[in-house]
């Protein structure tokens, strides 16, 4: 049941829905970790909000290097991020930081940083990275104006990496998007994915409350 999620682009809420599945997991008694390999937009201490999200939702001891490997302070794109910081993200590091929770947890959940095709280096993306870590896909669609082609795009992208998109759960972000509904109902008849579940929009989002949203839709693909 690990997964790698990403999304349509940033800030469509992909710590919210892996946050969200880390929930639902341990419900279920199971023994979860959250993992965000790359992140940008660090504070003065080097802390990162995505990342200590995932490591509060979680319920096995990790250190932050092995929940967070690589976090920049500029809130650019990370290839960017690490050359400014002299520095090249090393995908041994990664992995490593993944086995070493795959071993402490039943369920690791795997959180990409920008969208599908973001660069981390001078010849990888997180497209890369996914296959690397030969993981299902979780696809975030945030539902606003161009998510059908932002998300047909991304899917096809997964699919010519040869992974599997696992499911894909449709995060409204604007309330009032004109003809809200059709966009979902026309990405549910193009998706090559079951919809996990459709995420209303909220002032204070809650990845509890989500996890209630998505807890039907993953279960009943197993």
């Amino acid at each position: 049941m690990n997964c790698f999620v990403t999304g349509t682009d940033t800030g469509v809420g992909k710590t919210l829905i892996s946050c969200a599945l880390l929930h639902v997991f341990a419900t279920k008694g199971l023994r979860v970790a959250g993992m965000k390999p790359v992140a940008t937009g660090c504070d003065g201490d080097g802390n990162n909000q995505d990342a200590q999200q995932l490591q509060n939702a979680s319920n096995v001891q990790m250190t932050t290097d092995q929940v967070n490997p690589y976090r920049f302070r500029d809130a650019i794109a990370p290839h960017i991020a690490a050359r400014n910081g002299g520095v090249c993200i090393d995908f041994n590091r990664i992995l490593t930081s993944y086995n070493e929770l795959a071993t402490r947890a039943d369920v690791v959940v795997v959180e990409g940083v920008g969208g599908f095709k973001v660069p981390l280096n001078a010849s990888q993306d997180i497209a890369d990275l996914a296959k690397q870590l030969d993981l299902p896909v979780v696809l975030v669609v945030g539902i606003r104006l161009g998510c059908i082609n932002h998300a047909l795009l991304t899917a096809s992208a997964i699919e010519l990496c040869g992974l599997k998109c696992a499911g894909w759960v449709a995060n409204i972000l604007d309330a009032g998007m004109p003809a809200l509904l059709d966009n979902i109902d026309a990405l549910q008849q193009r998706l090559p994915a079951p919809m996990l579940g459709v995420v209303p929009w909220q002032l204070q989002p809650d990845a509890r409350a989500v996890a209630l949203n998505l807890q039907s839709g993953w279960m009943a693909m197993h």
